[in-house]
C-alpha cells in the first residue's frame, strides 16, 4: 500500500514561526514565575516578574488565537 506524504501548505513557515513564538513565550512565563518571591509578591522584581508573567500568559493566549482564527480560514477556504 503507498503511503501518502503530507502536503506542505503555504501556512507551514506560519505554523512553525508561531509555535517557536508560544516555546519562548512559555519559557519565559516559566522563567519569571521563578523570580516571583511568593512571601512578598508586590515588593520590588516581584512586581516585574508578575507583570511578566501576565504578559507572557497574554501572549500565549494571542498567538493560539492566531492559530485557531489562521484553522477557521482554512476550514472555509477549503469548503469553497
Amino acid at each position: 500500500m503507498i503511503k501518502k506524504l503530507p502536503v506542505k501548505t503555504k501556512d507551514q513557515p506560519m505554523k512553525i514561526f508561531t509555535n517557536i513564538l508560544v516555546l519562548i513565550a512559555v519559557s519565559l512565563l516559566i522563567f519569571n514565575v521563578t523570580l516571583i518571591d511568593f512571601h512578598h509578591p508586590f515588593i520590588g522584581d516581584s512586581v516585574i516578574a508578575l507583570v511578566g508573567v501576565v504578559a507572557s500568559f497574554c501572549a500565549v493566549l494571542i498567538l493560539l488565537i492566531f492559530r485557531m482564527s489562521k484553522k477557521i480560514v482554512e476550514k472555509m477556504n477549503d469548503n469553497r
